[in-house]
């Protein structure tokens, strides 16, 4: 019987240096335990309780739900500590360090959702800041599958990452060619739909356009 794929989305965090952020998962987890990935992780029923009271500047592409641009918000900020909150007047977000923590915990506990964090803070979340660049499915004859929506985002000026123990083994920054290289010498292990995203970001940054091929088209990539 084939498995209905779950909605999800990876979320792309790139520096001013043009480096994306690439998290080892623990070689425990049952899903590409030891692959470096991006952060992210299923929709959650939370995420489709919107308020554009506190989600600002509509959404950027409108043949999917707006949850998977918040789902990937939420990811970001429970794996790697980083908040893609905005403040009503622009100023940088600070949080400390002990607060942050906590609805860290709230968040993966289920207790609170990530529209409640932002009302609770004040913030909002601007999808302007978010880009979607592509969609993926896993194969039909997979036993754990998801239908995922990738996006990028820029690092907020006065954060930076602090992953979470539980879920990341180690993390770095990586250039996509430098992630590609690393992968090739067999010094790193990566999925396919983390290949395509690498491949696919740094030929935008030679110039085409930011947008991932299907499965079939990139095959080519794997040859």
């Amino acid at each position: 019987m084939t498995v209905i794929p779950r909605p999800a989305s990876t979320i792309v965090l790139l520096d001013h240096s043009s480096r994306v952020y690439l998290t080892k998962r623990p070689k425990t987890m049952k899903f590409f335990g030891g692959f470096y990935v991006f952060p992210g992780g299923a929709v959650e029923k939370g995420d489709y309780a919107l308020d554009f009271e506190y989600i600002k500047n509509g959404i950027r592409n409108e043949s999917f739900d707006a949850a998977y641009y918040v789902a990937a918000a939420r990811e970001l900020f429970e794996e790697v500590g980083v908040l893609l909150g905005s403040t009503d007047d622009g100023s940088d977000l600070q949080l400390n360090k002990g607060t942050a923590i906590e609805y860290r915990r709230l968040l993966l506990d289920g207790e609170i959702s990530f529209l409640q964090l932002l009302k609770q803070e004040g913030l909002h979340l601007n999808l302007d800041n978010i880009t979607f660049f592509g969609h993926l499915v896993t194969p039909k004859e997979k036993p754990i599958r998801f239908d995922t929506r990738f996006f990028i985002t820029q690092l907020p000026n006065g954060q930076y990452p602090n992953p979470d123990v539980n879920e990341v083994d180690e993390a770095n920054w990586f250039s996509p060619q430098d992630a590609l290289s690393a992968y090739q010498s067999g010094k790193i292990s990566l999925a396919p739909p983390t290949i395509i995203a690498l491949r696919t970001i740094m030929n935008s940054q030679n110039g085409t356009t930011l947008m991932m091929p299907d499965l079939q088209t990139a095959k080519k990539w794997f040859e």
